[in-house]
């Protein structure tokens, strides 16, 4: 066994992450339905939170900051819904878009759970997000905390791209989802885990990538308040988004990570 202090700061080996995540996969695929949903559920009701902020934000520094200042503080506040979501192990899409993948690569689980995890993860998040959404156009509103206007200004920036444009941001949204779950298992505490959540999706943020999530907060929030946003930019959004998001993180993390792992070193019991 190794000592305590080894532990605590030696980093993982590649092969005991993977281990560790194909695991982790495992559980996942062993979960039932009602778990899961509920879970789900609540990772889109909490990554919502980010919206929630970056549209106080926009609503209250717009005529402040210089649009590329703006942009900044909005990308600032883009962590916040993701350490509620991973730091509380809520069920979210674009963490299993990998961690689910792992045990179809190893062979301890069937595609057919894999498309039962995707479909009841995918579905709980947009319905938690829908209700979240409800409260952002209403609420949030009423009360002034945010203008319609910031609604408008994030759903358009993500609608705004050529159909490739926004499947190909996706990808790397993805990639980088599935970095986050590879690097937080990586790390031995929670406060590393906390930087990594944050510096990783600040970059999803700062880049104005195509998270199939959180871009759905801001689709329907828009859809809900904005004459410009329609229910069809939601619909042209996710059909771009989602796939992207998986390829990203099943083929650039998933697939790629495994394959470098030499098999002698990666024995799941």
């Amino acid at each position: 066994m190794k000592p305590l202090e080894e532990t605590l700061t030696k980093p993982k080996e590649v092969h005991e992450i993977l281990q560790q995540l194909t695991e982790e996969g495992e559980k996942q695929h062993k979960r039932s339905n009602a778990s899961l949903s509920l879970s789900a559920f609540g990772a889109g009701l909490e990554i919502s939170f980010s919206v929630l902020l970056m549209g106080a934000m926009y609503t209250m520094f717009n005529q402040q900051l210089s649009e590329s200042g703006m942009h900044l503080a909005i990308s600032i506040c883009y962590p916040l819904g993701f350490l509620f979501v991973i730091i509380g192990k809520s069920e979210l899409f674009t963490e299993h878009t990998t961690v689910a993948v792992l045990p179809i690569l190893a062979k301890s689980a069937s595609y057919t759970s894999l498309f039962r995890i995707w479909g009841i993860v995918l579905l709980a998040n947009l319905v938690g997000l829908f209700i979240f959404c409800c409260i952002l156009a209403t609420l949030a509103v009423d009360m002034e905390i945010i203008k319609p206007e910031a609604y408008d200004h994030l759903a358009s920036k993500l609608i705004s791209h050529k159909w490739y444009n926004i499947a190909g941001s996706a990808v790397l949204a993805g990639w980088l989802m599935g970095l986050l779950g590879w690097l937080k298992t990586s790390a031995t505490d929670t406060i590393s885990r906390i930087f990594i959540i944050i510096l990783v999706t600040f970059v999803i943020g700062v880049a104005g990538l195509h998270h199939s999530v959180v871009g759905a907060v801001e689709m329907l929030a828009g859809t809900l308040t904005s004459p410009h946003i329609h229910f069809t930019d939601f619909l042209r959004f996710m059909a771009l988004a989602v796939p992207g998001n998986i390829i990203g993180g099943s083929i650039f993390v998933a697939v790629l990570k495994k394959s470098h792992t030499k098999e002698e070193d990666f024995d799941v019991q």
